[in-house]
């Protein structure tokens, strides 16, 4: 995996986050430049994506709410285009809820099951805000695209991730060239599907650096043996070895699932400039 790469990749993410999700205005025209090496690169913003956000046990209303859920980007001069997803408050209270229930694969009847939440969430995924509006993955080919789009990148964080996974597997089945072989990073991403799924994104979704702190809880559910995580782990240590040991991020859950604390892990094995950690989870 190139860690430039996936530090510049997870910055767009962090854009994403950084739009409050109850705006729904669209942010088409917005540039962010994000990565390391030389500066970065600079992204404009082709739209806002839009979804229904994830209904809890705790908040099972929250699924009639449409928040901002990411961006559909394109590298400046050139064809390289981009979708990054973010998470959401809900995914902390989907783990407090552990019922994990799946449904068929609602894209590729021959790829298994998939989370029931996660699923319901992803069909949601729009261009728009308004009841109606055009999936995302239909939206593909006729966005205003700057220039003609040469490749597809797909990211997200935490429920993010999750959904990348679900848009992954769409594109690849689904779709035509160039968003039929997508590149895939995710962050702290649950288990989306069960064994079948795997096996089907595995095989159909190659290029995939699933990146995972090895003391966030979020990667590790749900359990087997009913979910299954795709390949492409890049496993992430919070502790470095030595003596004493020094632990790099506090040890508590929600600063070991935080994108910042994965930005933080991955800037320091690239070498160079080390990007800051949330002020409450420093050691």
């Amino acid at each position: 995996m190139d860690l430039n790469s996936a530090i510049q990749f997870g910055q767009l993410v962090k854009a994403a986050y950084a739009v409050p999700s109850d705006d729904l205005s669209n942010t088409a025209g917005k540039v962010i430049q994000a990565g390391l090496t030389g500066g970065g690169s600079v992204f404009e913003v082709v739209t806002t994506v839009y979804a229904n956000d994830l209904a809890t046990d705790i908040n099972p209303l929250r699924i009639n709410q449409v928040v901002a859920i990411g961006f559909v980007l394109q590298k400046s001069g050139a064809g390289d285009a981009v979708i990054a997803l973010r998470g959401t408050e809900g995914v902390m209270e989907w783990i407090q809820d552990s019922r994990f229930l799946s449904v068929p694969c609602p894209f590729l009847p021959s790829a298994g099951n998939t989370e029931d939440g996660f699923t319901a969430m992803y069909n949601s995924l729009a261009t728009a805000p308004s009841a109606g509006s055009p999936s995302l993955i239909k939206a593909l080919s006729t966005l205003s695209w700057r220039r003609p789009v040469t490749s597809l990148t797909i990211c997200g964080h935490s429920l993010g991730g999750a959904l990348a996974t679900l848009l992954a597997l769409d594109v690849a089945a689904n779709a035509l060239s160039p968003f039929n072989t997508p590149v895939v990073y995710t962050y702290a991403s649950p288990k989306t599907g069960d064994p079948s799924f795997a096996s089907a994104y595995n095989h159909l979704v190659p290029e995939t650096s699933r990146i995972a702190n090895r003391l966030d809880l979020v990667p590790k559910l749900p359990l087997p043996p009913l979910y299954d995580h795709v390949l492409g782990l890049y496993e992430l240590n919070p502790i470095e070895l030595g003596v004493p040991p020094k632990v790099l991020v506090k040890f508590e859950i929600p600063c070991e699932h935080y994108l910042n604390s994965y930005l933080y892990l991955l800037s320091r094995l690239a070498g160079g400039t080390v990007l800051p950690l949330d002020s409450q989870c420093s050691t």
